[in-house]
């Protein structure tokens, strides 16, 4: 808008008079404005403007503060409802609280069942850690070897009683030898009854057998003398049946030889056709072969196209020929006295469609030859083209790579570096490997040897709870009356299962030592005289229970 808008005058002052003042105190006129062209509206002119100009934002303030309304009246109105007893929304909001309270109760039950569930638990996986502890001791070497001598004890006890009954029953036996001899004898006697009873029985059976297979016999002689009268009848049947199919045989075979006669005939008047089709043939492809030769370039796909058309024309004179016969044949046997006529006019026929096709055929050719010129020139022009294509390609193709072996050479670098920063960081990372597995080997040498005196400690007690059940089973044994001597060879200090000498130093445990033979047994432990020199040679005449560690 050119002209200034002055706001505060009456409404009725739409121009400005030479009287008026140039300026007036806040407005400030540009230079080069004549006043007489300003135009002075009124306030409520210019709030009617900018309500035109600004209709779309006034009118979506008012939606938005009529929403707004909306939406806080709601709001009341849903506070104030959320409050009343007696409504849908109400009865819900209690219904969910009673059920929240009553889900608050039940989860507070169940935790308390859950409490006495793990506790139940709790104790069932104590007693049986406590039952697989007991049967893991149980299958330990050393008890299963003292549970097998504490076997051998109950079998060494078993057999001391079953030598006692086995001398009791011998004792009682006395004197019972002559009565199962005298019992033996009558079972005897009484199988000897049997047996002939058995063999008389046999022999009246064999008897009836006998006389049963006799009649059997005259059956079966009779039945092959029936047999024998029906397979000459038979054959006497078949004789003549024989001769029939012979004469019948002999006539069919004639009746085919004049067949093959006649076939023959036939055949070699085909071959005979045949052949003058294929010379006439062969002079005509001598006849092509000089414009062909020109034409060396495209020879393959009009030789290829000819022999298919060659293939069709032969294939459709021999169907014409094969008709011309049909035909010949038919009115032959129709009418014999215009024979001569009918071939003169089918073999006039015939010969102008041969010449009819010969010379479609010599325009196809002509037209073939000039396709095959035009073609060449096309391809040649093409072949051409496609050549300084690829010479463009391959320009192209060397700026390419040009600039890619710049990039690659840019990034070669970057990786240099890049390999020399990380080889910075990795002897630093080796640095401080070496020192985390320097501390790892001592800390572990550490834990091995704490693992070592645990492992002390729970022989000695393990040592200690099996002496004490050993004892509790040896008398028990001994009050029993059983042979405890496997019992206490078993239960003898030191854990292992051999029978070297105890090694203090390692929890007291017992050595096996082996032979160095196929045998792989184990050497005995025992002492001689020797060992007890051999110990006053080193030690002295001290008193010393040590031992040198050789067993033999």
């Amino acid at each position: 808008m050119a002209a200034s808008v002055m706001h505060g005058r009456r409404k009725g002052q739409n121009r400005a008079t030479p009287e008026m003042p140039t300026e007036q105190p806040g407005i400030r006129m540009g230079e080069g404005v004549d006043l007489r062209q300003v135009t002075v509206l009124s306030k409520g002119d210019w709030e009617r403007i900018q309500s035109q100009l600004h209709r779309k934002q006034i009118d979506e303030d008012r939606v938005r503060r009529k929403q707004a309304e909306i939406d806080e009246k709601k709001k009341k109105s849903k506070e104030m409802v959320d409050t009343w007893g007696n409504t849908i929304i109400g009865q819900r909001h209690r219904k969910l609280e009673a059920r929240t309270i009553r889900e608050q109760k039940e989860e507070e039950e169940k935790k308390l069942i859950d409490l006495e569930e793990a506790q139940y638990q709790a104790q069932q996986r104590r007693e049986a850690i406590e039952k697989a502890k007991t049967q893991q001791y149980y299958q330990t070497d050393r008890v299963k070897q003292f549970h097998s001598a504490l076997q051998l004890t109950e079998v060494l006890k078993e057999r001391e009683a079953q030598i006692e009954l086995k001398r009791l029953k011998d004792k009682a036996n006395i004197g019972k030898d002559n009565e199962y001899l005298e019992l033996e004898r009558r079972e005897y006697e009484q199988s000897i009854k049997d047996d002939q009873a058995k063999a008389m029985e046999r022999i009246i059976a064999a008897q009836n057998t006998r006389q049963f297979q006799v009649a059997q016999v005259h059956e079966h002689l009779k039945a092959r003398d029936v047999e024998s009268r029906e397979d000459r009848k038979e054959g006497e049947e078949l004789k003549k049946l024989g001769i029939q199919y012979h004469q019948e045989k002999e006539r069919l075979e004639n009746i085919k030889k004049d067949e093959k006669q006649q076939l023959k005939v036939d055949n070699m008047k085909q071959i005979r056709d045949r052949d003058s089709i294929r010379n006439m043939q062969k002079q005509q492809e001598e006849d092509e072969d000089e414009e062909c030769r020109i034409f060396a370039a495209a020879k393959r796909k009009m030789m290829k196209l000819r022999a298919e058309k060659e293939l069709e024309i032969h294939n459709e004179k021999q169907k014409n020929l094969d008709r011309i016969r049909t035909k010949l044949a038919a009115q032959m046997t129709q009418k014999v006295s215009d024979e001569d006529d009918r071939i003169h006019k089918a073999v006039q026929e015939a010969e102008e469609k041969r010449e009819k096709e010969e010379a479609e055929k010599e325009f196809k050719m002509r037209k073939a030859m000039k396709e095959s010129a035009d073609h060449r020139h096309v391809q040649l022009k093409e072949a051409e083209d496609r050549k300084k294509e690829l010479r463009r390609q391959e320009l192209e193709t060397i700026r390419i790579r040009q600039a890619a072996d710049e990039i690659f050479r840019r990034n070669e670098e970057e990786k240099r570096v890049r390999k020399r920063e990380d080889n910075e960081t990795l002897k630093n990372f080796h640095f401080d490997q070496t020192n985390d597995r320097k501390g790892k080997e001592i800390s572990k040498k550490q834990k091995e040897l704490a693992l070592d005196r645990a492992n002390l400690e729970l022989i000695a007690m393990e040592e200690e709870q099996f002496q004490e059940y050993a004892t509790k089973v040896i008398d028990h044994c001994e009050k029993g009356g059983r042979n405890v001597y496997p019992l206490r060879k078993a239960a003898q200090t030191g854990a292992g299962g051999g029978v070297g000498p105890k090694f203090e130093g390692k929890g007291g445990i017992r050595p096996s030592y082996m032979v160095s033979d196929k045998t792989g047994r184990q050497m005995p432990h025992y002492q001689r005289d020797s060992t007890e020199e051999t110990k006053d040679n080193i030690y002295g005449k001290a008193q010393s229970k040590k031992r040198l560690g050789f067993v033999w």
